[in-house]
């Protein structure tokens, strides 16, 4: 299937992507933090995540490894232990109404940049050859900005690229290029403060340079930054380092005065009916449950009803009101809530972070129907040739073992006989003690992708199935066959269930009457395959077989909610997490067409070399052959 357009086709290198990860947690002392890819690099102290740019994408691989690791030495070193957050804050403010906001933003981002660099450099002297690396591609880039800037007559940002050509000059003796008059009358003036940020010891003197940077050209500068080069979140600084005093803060009134007149209890009260709703209510109307006053005089009456609260009371049980039976359930402590919510995602995930929310639900298969019974009649007989060619080359390959001398060996165990060390030009001194096992040890786990993308290629997927599953079963070898997906429609943000459909399992599946159950895979929605690997491990490693494999059918990469930039890292980290615990991952890689070159990588990605490509479905029993003989004659 060729894919005419495709607007993001950006492909992760998950290699690449974790030895980030890795280097951020490790500089930053936080097994917490996480990296994400982003159009800007900063920092988030919020949610402790480290942003590298997509400005080093497409670029030679030592420049564009060079390139995240700056990124991620500036933000972790820099930002996180060096970087003081409320003077960030009160810049932010200094500036909200400045006419040049912009361009007062991007100029601290770079002024701080200079001085984290110098820290990280001292700090850690390894980081000079990527500071040396980012300097240079950041100068030719601004370069070319400065001219196409002065071209276009976006004197503002073509102020802003020389600037920074100037911070980041390689000789003292490189000039300014002209820009307007107005602009070239304060150049001197900039060209001394840019100076100061060389000698600057803290944030707080990074924001005062700047500001008196701000102050000069608000007076000049007549539109703000066209372009955003450079990136100041202003979300991420809300509520740090929030005390709890600060959470319990009143805002005051807008007229701050209070009554003359005291209470005397025998006040007109004006009594009102507010409705409120909740998800048990049968009929949905308006109401609202929180009113927010910001205007009236402050006086000491309390309404009817009211009391002062008191230790024991619960937040719950201040609410009075009718209410019936419901199917949900009930939590008779807040400790509830809070376990559940750890258990659902705050607490360890032992499947990964990109899987907090993820929820397994094994499916059992149905009996197969006379038409699942009639079409896998058909795909056995399709396959029966390479089945029958298979099982006489295990037998062959077993008997040869067996009836190989078991003495008289160049390795194995020390004979008695030793005369023959000084008489024999070649001595054959070992033997082995038991006879070889006439069964293979091996266990088998098929994966099955069943994804709405399968649709053209799921009964080519069910052929390739049906020649496993009876080759396996002629040479007694136990095997399972799993179809997994995601429920699109029912997935949330905090809740995204997983289907797995067991449709042979170990137990069954040397059955002289197993193989219909296959028949029962059908495409059904998303994928998450990083998750349904991990299921699988777990239950491969309940086996006792010495050999142990998984093969993944599938056609792309994974696709689920909340998955799209992670996906294929998570599906990497669970193939290495199996392979660490000794289970052999194989991909097969399932087209209809030509494969490119951008699915070959992302696949590579993912399970490195143990991928098997196959462009034309129909020849899948052809390509499945010779890897099941492979692995089979492996386990002998």
């Amino acid at each position: 299937m060729h894919r005419f357009i495709q607007f993001n086709d950006e492909r992760i290198d998950s290699f690449l992507f974790m030895e980030m990860a890795d280097l951020a947690k490790t500089l930053s002392k936080n097994g917490e933090m996480s990296l994400k890819y982003g159009p800007f690099s900063y920092f988030d102290p919020k949610n402790e995540v480290v942003y590298v740019s997509h400005f080093w994408d497409h670029r030679d691989k030592r420049d564009e490894t060079y390139g995240l690791k700056s990124d991620v030495y500036l933000r972790t070193i820099g930002n996180h232990e060096h970087t003081e957050m409320k003077t960030v804050e009160r810049y932010l403010r200094a500036i909200d109404r400045s006419p040049v906001k912009r361009f007062a933003k991007q100029l601290f981002v770079i002024g701080e940049e200079v001085r984290l660099e110098e820290i990280c450099k001292s700090d850690r002297p390894g980081t000079k050859t990527s500071f040396s690396v980012r300097r240079r591609i950041y100068r030719q880039f601004f370069d070319a900005q400065l001219k196409v800037n002065l071209t276009k007559s976006v004197f503002t940002d073509a102020l802003f690229n020389q600037l920074f050509l100037l911070l980041h000059a390689q000789s003292p003796l490189e000039e300014a290029a002209s820009i307007s008059d107005e602009i070239d009358l304060m150049m001197p003036f900039l060209e001394r403060q840019l100076t100061l940020l060389y000698e600057t010891k803290s944030t707080s003197d990074v924001v005062k340079v700047c500001l008196e940077i701000v102050e000069v050209c608000e007076d000049v500068l007549k539109k703000d930054m066209l372009n955003e080069y450079f990136h100041l979140p202003e979300d991420v600084y809300d509520e740090a380092d929030q005390t709890f005093d600060d959470l319990k803060r009143r805002d005051p009134l807008a007229n701050d005065d209070i009554l003359d007149e005291e209470s005397t209890g025998e006040e007109e009260i004006m009594e009102e009916e507010f409705r409120t709703w909740h998800r048990e209510s049968e009929e949905k109307g308006e109401s609202f449950l929180q009113f927010d006053v910001d205007q009236g005089s402050s006086s000491d009456l309390m309404g009817e009803g009211v009391r002062e609260g008191e230790d024991g009371d619960q937040a719950m049980a201040m609410v009075q009101g009718t209410s019936k039976q419901t199917d949900r359930e009930i939590y008779e402590t807040p400790k509830a809530v809070d376990q559940e919510h750890e258990e659902r995602g705050m607490g360890d995930h032992p499947y990964g972070k990109e899987n907090r929310y993820a929820e397994a639900v094994f499916l059992a298969p149905d009996v197969p129907s006379s038409e699942d019974k009639a079409a896998y009649g058909v795909n056995k007989a399709a396959v029966f040739t390479y089945k029958k060619k298979l099982q006489k080359m295990i037998e062959k390959t077993l008997e040869h073992k067996r009836i190989q001398p078991r003495t008289d060996l160049h390795f194995g165990r020390l004979n008695k006989k030793l005369l023959r060390l000084l008489t024999d030009d070649v001595p054959r001194l070992f033997y082995k003690k038991n006879d070889p096992s006439t069964e293979l040890d091996a266990v088998f786990s098929l994966l099955v992708d069943c994804s709405g993308s399968m649709f053209d290629k799921m009964e080519e997927t069910k052929l390739g199935i049906t020649l496993f599953h009876e080759s396996l079963k002629g040479v007694r070898v136990p095997h399972e066959v799993v179809g997994f997906w995601e429920d699109t429609n029912t997935a949330t943000s905090h809740s995204q269930p997983n289907y797995l459909k067991p449709v042979l399992e170990f137990q069954s599946s040397l059955k002289p009457s197993s193989g219909p159950e296959i028949m029962q895979l059908h495409p059904e929605e998303d994928n998450r395959d990083g998750f349904a690997i991990r299921l699988m491990t777990d239950r491969i490693l309940q086996r006792g077989e010495k050999q142990k494999f998984l093969l993944v059918f599938s056609d792309g990469e994974p696709a689920a909610m909340d998955y799209e930039q992670n996906g294929i890292v998570d599906t990497h980290e669970a193939v290495l997490d199996a392979r660490k615990k000794g289970i052999e991952v194989i991909n097969v890689f399932l087209a209809n067409g030509e494969i490119d070159e951008g699915q070959r990588k992302t696949i590579q990605n993912i399970y490195g070399n143990y991928s098997i490509l196959v462009s034309d479905v129909s020849e899948l029993p052809d390509v499945l052959f010779p890897l099941l003989r492979k692995l089979l004659i492996s386990s002998i």
